[in-house]
Parts: C-alpha cells; structure tokens; sequence
C-alpha cells in the first residue's frame, strides 16, 4: 500500500473518530494487561468520561506488574510483592465500576466486521473500540540452537522465574550488551553465576555512550566478576542429547561452554494479531497521531505500535501516547501525538547514566569533556553552533535534566561556556544575569 492510501485512511480514521464521540462509548475492549494497558486504564479511570464497560485481556495469568524492576528482583534486591503496579483511579467507592479482566486469555482473532475478538477459551467479545497493547517479545537470532532448552529472554515474569531457578555456579551467556542484557547479567552474577557478556559492537550500550563511558562501565562490571566479549558474534547455540544447551560458538570459531543462554539483543513488536485482522504493519502496529490503526475502531500503543516508523522501547514515549488515547477515548478529538525527543535515563548495575542526541561525533559539532576517574564521573557534551545538541554523563547525572532543557530551548550558550561542564545550573544563573545586562543596557 502506497504511502498516500495508507495518509488517506489516517485522515478517513480521524474523521470518524470526531464524528464518533468517545463519550457514548459502551464497551472498550484493551488487548494486553502489560504496562502500556496498564496505565491507560489507570487513565480512564480518573476521567469522569470514561467508557460504560472497559474489558482487559491479558495473556498473562498474573495481575499488571512493574517489567523495569525484573532485573533487581532476579538480582534478589526485591521481593516479588514489590514488582506489583497499583492501580491508580479517582477516589470514589465504585472507580472500578464496569472493568472487567480477563488474565491468563490470549486473543487469537479479531472479527473487524462484527466488531469482536475471539480468545483461546473460546469466548466471544463484542467491542465498540478496541486497544491493542500487545507489547513486544525478544529479538531473536536466526543461529542453529536458538530453540534448546535453557535458552530464552529477559521480558516477564516467566523468564525471571526460569532464571531465578539457575543454580550458584552455573555458567551464563547473555546475548546482547545493552541495558537490560546487562541487568540480567549483573543479576545473574549476583545470585552466584559465572556469566559472560557478548556484545556484537565494539562497546557496551553502544547507544547511548560513547566510547569513555562504555569503557569505565566495562572496566567496573569485569572487576566485578562479569567477562565481557565485544566483536562478538554470535553463530549457534550447540546443546546435548536432551536437547538443553551447552554451549555457544562464535563467528570467529571461538566456543563459550553455557548452561544456560540469555536473548537480549533487542525487541520485535508483536503484530501478528494485528496482521491476521488485515491492519496495516510494518516493523509495529503502524497508528497515526491519534493513535488510530488503519481501521478508525481499533486503537495500538506502546512497544507494538509504530508512528511515523519509530517503535517504541522507552516509557516516555509510551506514557505520551497514553496520555493522547485516554483523550481521544474521553471524547477529547483535538488530542494527538508528537514525537518529541527525550532523554535516557538510565541506571544498569547500579551505576546512573544519562544521554540525549547523537552519540557519535560529527565534524560540526565541538566537544566539551570532563573526566574525574577517581569519583567515576565522567560528561560530554556537543554543541553545534554553541547550542548543546547532544550529552553523555555517567556517575553523576544530577545536571542531565538541566541540559537537556538547555537542548530543547536551543539556548544560545556562548556566554557560559566555562562553566557549562560544571553544571547546568551556573550556565542558567549566567544565561539569565546577561539577559538582565542586556535589558538595562536597553533602558
């Protein structure tokens, strides 16, 4: 489908959503009980204008729970108890008034003509609009092996309980040195694992810093017990006669004995209910700034949707478009979503990091850095044009917000260059007492 048809049927969707008041919305049917789902009904709660019915399906036999603090409950720093999200609301008695859930469902079929879903359990449900919140699984490598047993990810309860029950003194391979293959390797070496990182690129969370950063974070998790292979590549997963795994061999020959093997090499959105229905798909669910699919009934968001082909692994993006759809559904027409760019804010093995803009070093941008080894706090900062443009921090990231609020203002910053590194906090005080100069030389 050409681009224009795909722009035409966004604006025909946007024109029956106005035409089509949320306000008189019976029944609202959200496909995934993830934290997506979770906070968009938490949303609708607190509007007076929410639908009549509100139905959540989640594949999941377990109520909505926090997936970011998986890696310190592996890491035993949590109980389970503590991953649990509450459910935020208005304060009257009856708030949950009209929500039904259904957990441990997982949805096979939408009927787009009838309006209605079909589950595994075989059960009908009619819907007036439906959300697909059906989130992401791991990328997984296309190796031999991939599918033994003890192979898997890092994404849900499942997966943290399967690691939870590997014993001290087993030997790990976690594939993928980004934030989370590292949060699943520090856990796992803190419950008493031998573990190895393997990382395809040439530095650890090659997305967000730079090459000093990735070196210090390197340098602190090999001292504390983690090896870590970069140019790693991997080539199969080999496994025994039970069909459980052994080992991995690399593309350079190279073999890693494993008694278990951990995917954390990125994510793919989960489209293939959307696909079996005949919506529009491409790497996500793709939805316009309404956060409306290519059928003007059926809504997506968070880590299975696409806008303007970005997918989303971020919750300040995600949160964003809750805010919209929870509109949107509140009978609210003129909300919709802006990309808009956002910090990473960070915390892998208890070390803080904090990055904006590119990563990578063009010819027009001018570098400003400051180490201290000692402490472990270590920024950089790009400007184009003495407009900060792009910042790596590590240790230390209390200044990252005032930066990037720099960023997003465009400051002109020529006037406190020297003490820009120090914090952003004295680069406000100057930028604002040489406004004030200016206004009096005026008057």
């Amino acid at each position: 489908m050409s681009q224009k048809n795909i722009q035409n049927r966004f604006h025909d969707a946007s024109r029956n959503l106005s035409s089509d008041p949320c306000s008189a919305l019976k029944h609202l049917v959200i496909v995934g009980n993830g934290m997506a789902g979770h906070r968009l009904l938490s949303a609708l709660l607190k509007r007076p204008d929410r639908p009549e019915r509100i139905t959540v399906i989640g594949e999941e036999s377990s109520p909505a729970y926090n997936r970011i603090l998986l890696s310190p409950w592996l890491a035993g720093d949590l109980e389970r108890s503590a991953l649990d999200l509450p459910l935020e609301r208005d304060s009257t008695p009856d708030a949950t008034s009209g929500v039904t859930w259904r957990l441990g469902e997982r949805v096979v079929k939408i009927d787009r003509g009838q309006r209605r879903i079909h589950t595994h359990h075989g059960e009908p449900v009619d819907y007036d609009r439906l959300v697909l919140a059906t989130g992401s699984r791991p990328a997984l490598p296309e190796v031999p092996g991939i599918r033994l047993g003890n192979v898997g990810g890092f994404r849900d309860l499942a997966d943290t309980t399967w690691l939870t029950s590997r014993p001290a003194g087993s030997r790990a391979v976690v594939i993928g040195g980004g934030l989370l293959g590292l949060e699943a390797a520090e856990g796992l070496r803190k419950r008493g694992l031998a573990v190895t990182v393997l990382q395809r690129s040439a530095r650890l969370m090659n997305r967000q810093l730079d090459d000093t950063a990735a070196s210090w974070l390197r340098t602190e998790l090999e001292d504390r017990g983690l090896s870590v292979e970069t140019h790693a590549r991997l080539a199969a997963c080999e496994g025994d006669a039970n069909g459980n795994v052994t080992g991995v061999r690399l593309e350079d020959g190279r073999r890693l004995p494993a008694d278990c093997v951990v995917i954390a090499a990125g994510i793919t959105p989960n489209t293939e209910l959307a696909q079996r229905a005949g919506l529009n798909t491409a790497c996500g669910i793709v939805v316009d700034a309404t956060l409306t699919t290519s059928d003007p009934a059926i809504h997506a968001l968070g880590e299975c949707c696409e806008f303007e082909g970005r997918t989303y692994g971020l919750v300040d993006p995600i949160w964003q478009q809750v805010d919209v759809l929870a509109a949107r559904l509140g009978g609210q027409p003129t909300a919709s979503y802006i990309e808009s760019p956002c910090a990473t804010r960070l915390k892998v093995a208890g070390i803080s990091v904090y990055a904006f803009g590119p990563v990578e070093i063009s010819p027009e941008h001018e570098t400003l850095v400051y180490a201290d080894p000692e402490s472990g706090d270590y920024r950089r900062l790009l400007l184009r044009d003495d407009r900060l443009v792009g910042a790596v921090l590590y240790g230390d990231t209390t200044a990252g917000p005032g930066y990037f609020h720099h960023a997003l203002e465009a400051n002109d910053l020529s006037a406190c260059r020297d003490v820009l590194l120090f914090g952003a906090d004295d680069a406000t005080r100057l930028l604002a007492e040489n406004a004030n100069d200016k206004l009096e030389e005026a008057a």
